[in-house]
C-alpha cells in the first residue's frame, strides 16, 4: 500500500517547518487562562443507570469558558483509595451515544474517567460564543476572523476546565491525571496539556488542527476542506483569508507544542488521509519534553489494535502508584 500524497518516513522524520506564531502568542494564551479562572470551578453529577459491577456512571455538567454548560461523561471504579484520572476527548463531530461504553471500558481498568463533549457537537454542551463573521457549514471556520471568537479557543479551554473538575473530584488523585483522545481528540489532548499544568501524561492519536498551511494544501478528505470552501467563497477577497490564516496561527497544536511539558505519546498511520502524517510530525518535532512517536505503516485515520497494549502500559507506569 503506497503512500498516496505525503513524505516519506525519513522525511517526515525531520519535518519541522517554521512555527507560525504571532508576537502576542503566548500573552494572548495566557490572558485567555485567566478569563478561564474566572469561571467558578463547579459541577453537578447525575448517577446513570448502566449494566456494569464495579463502578458507576454518571452524567456530569460543568461551567466551561464563558461560562458555557458543558456536558461530559463520567465512570467512577469504586474503591476507597484516590484514583488515578484520564480525562477525554472525542472526534470531530463524532461521539456515538457518547461514547459511554469507550468510556465505562477504560474506568474498568482503574481509572476515573471523565469524557468531554465538544461544545455544540454533542449532548448539551453549550456554545454560547457569538461569531461576528459568517461561515461554512462545520466548525473549522466559526468565528475565523477574529481569534478572541474563534470557536477552539473556547474548546481549548473547556478542556482545561475539564481536567480541573476531574482534579477536584473526591474520589481523584489530583497528582495522577492524563488527557487522550483521537483525532480532534488528540488535538485538544495537546492542546490541554499545552495550556494546563495538571496532566502527567498526554496520548494523542493522530492529531489534527496542526500545521494548517501544508493541510489546508495538501489534505485529500475530511473536516480541513472546511477551510478551502471558507476561502473559495471569499476568492474575492484575499485580506478575508489573509486574517483566517492568522487566526488559525493562535489555535495550531504545531505552535502550542513548545508549551507542552509532560511526557507525549502520538500515533500516525501512513496513508492517513484526515490527519496528514507530516503535520503530526510537525507538532512532535516541536514537542521539546520527553516524547515518543508510533508510526503504523499500513493504517490510515483509525485505532490501530497494535497501539492498544503500549497506551495502557503508558497509563499504568505514570499514574498507578506501585506497589509496595
Amino acid at each position: 500500500m503506497a503512500q498516496p500524497y505525503d513524505l516519506p518516513l525519513d522525511q517526515l522524520r525531520e519535518y519541522k517547518p517554521a512555527l507560525t506564531r504571532r508576537d502576542d502568542f503566548d500573552a494572548f494564551w495566557n490572558a485567555t487562562i485567566a478569563e478561564l479562572a474566572k469561571v467558578p470551578l463547579t459541577y453537578e453529577r447525575t448517577e446513570l443507570s448502566y449494566p456494569v459491577k464495579g463502578l458507576k456512571v454518571y452524567s456530569v455538567f460543568y461551567q466551561g469558558f464563558n461560562d458555557a454548560r458543558i456536558e461530559a461523561i463520567l465512570a467512577l471504579p469504586e474503591q476507597a483509595d484516590p484514583l488515578p484520572g484520564i480525562v477525554a476527548f472525542h472526534g470531530y463531530n463524532w461521539c456515538v451515544d457518547g461514547d459511554i461504553h469507550d468510556t465505562v471500558n477504560q474506568a474498568l481498568k482503574g481509572y476515573a474517567v471523565l469524557k468531554m463533549f465538544c461544545r455544540g457537537q454533542h449532548g448539551e454542551s453549550q456554545d454560547n460564543v457569538v461569531s461576528s463573521n459568517g461561515h461554512v457549514a462545520g466548525w473549522m471556520a466559526k468565528g475565523i476572523q477574529n481569534k478572541d471568537e474563534y470557536y477552539y479557543r473556547a474548546v481549548y479551554m473547556d478542556a482545561v476546565r475539564a481536567i480541573d473538575i476531574l482534579a477536584a473530584m473526591p474520589e481523584v488523585n489530583a497528582d495522577r491525571i492524563a488527557v487522550t483522545g483521537g483525532s480532534q481528540g488528540g488535538a485538544i489532548t495537546l492542546a490541554a496539556a499545552a495550556l494546563s499544568g495538571v496532566p502527567k501524561l498526554a496520548v494523542a492519536d493522530h492529531p489534527y488542527l496542526s500545521n494548517f498551511e501544508r493541510a489546508i494544501d495538501t489534505t485529500p478528505r475530511g473536516p480541513y476542506s472546511e477551510l478551502n470552501d471558507y476561502f473559495r467563497r471569499h476568492s474575492g477577497s484575499p485580506a478575508i483569508e489573509t486574517n483566517a490564516k492568522e487566526t488559525l496561527s493562535y489555535f495550531d497544536i504545531m505552535n502550542l507544542a513548545p508549551r507542552i511539558s509532560c511526557y507525549s505519546w502520538l500515533t500516525i498511520g501512513l496513508v492517513d488521509d484526515i490527519t496528514p502524517p507530516s503535520t503530526v510530525f510537525a507538532v512532535y518535532n516541536h514537542i521539546t519534553c520527553d516524547k515518543d512517536i508510533a508510526v503504523y505503516r499500513y493504517f490510515g485515520h483509525e485505532l490501530v489494535p497494535g497501539s492498544i497494549a503500549p497506551r495502557l502500559q503508558l497509563f499504568m507506569d505514570y499514574l498507578q502508584i506501585p506497589a509496595i
